[in-house]
């Protein structure tokens, strides 16, 4: 298990892809990780697109980066909704100033946007935010995930393999 005894917070709120979140979920607590699923409040019953649901355990404003080691930012349309929130686009400066894992993937680079952190970072996501991840200062590649640093990203449901790889490398 290479990844025992590590803390990852995962942000969730409605619309959400479905597979962008619990892909990720599975694999990094099949690694031994523990993954807390952080939402607008705890306790709140979320909906994937496709109808998977998710429920909160903390809330947004209780989710302390030093708890974590890493972030996971799945995409969908949540991420629109994430970024609306003072305490999530803090949490994720703390963790990007820290050098934790921050995983993105699909339009989940929107949270990055709006959280100022990606100037000069190597990013991928859908293609639909390449011109959005690009004004923001990012340097846009089309592959399936790629690793700047303590920045993990990726494009979609079908690159999921190799993003998780890299996620798990990354908090090794």
């Amino acid at each position: 298990m290479l990844l025992k005894g590590k803390r990852i917070c995962a942000l969730v709120h409605h619309d959400f892809e479905d597979l962008e979140l619990w892909v990720p979920v599975y694999r990094l607590k099949e690694e031994g990780a523990i993954v807390e699923l952080v939402g607008e409040g705890a306790g709140i019953k979320y909906k994937g697109k496709y109808g998977v649901p998710a429920i909160s355990e903390f809330s947004f404003a209780d989710a302390l980066e030093k708890e974590y080691d890493g972030i996971l930012v799945p995409g969908g349309w949540a991420p629109d909704k994430l970024r609306r929130f003072p305490e999530v686009l803090e949490l994720v400066k703390k963790m990007d100033a820290q050098e934790k894992t921050i995983g993105q993937i699909c339009h989940a680079g929107w949270v990055l946007i709006s959280a100022d952190i990606l100037r000069g970072k190597v990013v991928t996501s859908t293609p639909g935010i390449r011109d959005d991840m690009e004004n923001a200062g990012a340097i846009w590649k089309d592959v399936p995930a790629i690793t700047d640093g303590h920045i993990v990203s990726s494009r979609r449901p079908p690159d999921l393999p190799e993003y998780c790889r890299e996620l798990i490398e990354n908090l090794k």
